[in-house]
């Protein structure tokens, strides 16, 4: 358990550490042009998001969130202790993510982010990206597990650009970055709303692949 935890608490640093610091590398180098800030920090994400899931895939399963993580102990392949101590190492790996992308770019360490993220459609976002990362698991684990790093890196990037929140779809990385007043900062009164999104659309995802992807499930 205690490898298991240092694990998704390790990855799920290194995913911030990427997601943050990839966003302040593309805002500078952009000139105010926050579409090209946005394709470097989609491409950093997705690629290394692959690279994590197979590095800590064999060890915790490279969760690195908690929607994730609900998502399998619904499913009864993650017990309640386990979830607990997967949770707690999330969120303690993706502040921690957030200061190490900090410390890279010189950037003060304590920060708070002001970047509004505010309105039902980006709730709705939230939901939609969250549902489709759960099927992208759930899905890829049945017919190809060897191909799910890619597919979950592919999902996101696509995420990125088809939903109106730049799909956090998952709630550490998304308190974390409250913690940063960067490219990919959210403001912690936007919190709530991409939580409870992620949440919403975890449950609906457990739902409804567990109900499409049944062994008995007519063709």
């Amino acid at each position: 358990m205690i490898r298991r935890a240092i694990a998704e608490l390790v990855g799920t640093a290194m995913l911030l550490a990427v997601v943050v610091g990839s966003g302040i590398m593309g805002e500078r180098l952009a000139a105010g042009d926050a579409a090209i800030a946005l394709l470097g920090n989609t491409l950093a994400t997705g690629a290394g998001l692959v690279v994590l899931i197979q590095v800590f895939g064999p060890i915790s399963g490279a969760h690195f969130n908690p929607a994730v993580t609900l998502a399998f102990t619904l499913r009864g392949e993650a017990d309640r202790r386990s979830a607990i101590a997967y949770v707690m190492a999330q969120l303690m790996g993706a502040v921690l993510g957030v200061w190490v992308a900090h410390a890279m770019f010189a950037e003060p360490i304590l920060q708070v982010s002001s970047k509004l993220r505010g309105g039902a459609a980006q709730g709705f976002s939230e939901c939609v990206a969250t549902f489709g990362l759960i099927g992208t698991i759930f899905g890829t684990q049945r017919a190809r597990p060897e191909f799910t790093p890619i597919a979950v890196g592919l999902f996101i990037t696509a995420a990125y650009w088809f939903t109106a929140s730049t799909s956090f779809a998952n709630p550490a990385v998304t308190l974390a970055r409250s913690l940063s007043d960067s490219f990919a900062g959210i403001a912690p009164v936007s919190v709530p709303l991409f939580m409870g999104g992620q949440i919403m659309g975890a449950l609906a995802g457990v739902g409804f692949f567990t109900w499409l992807l049944r062994e008995d499930c007519p063709q």
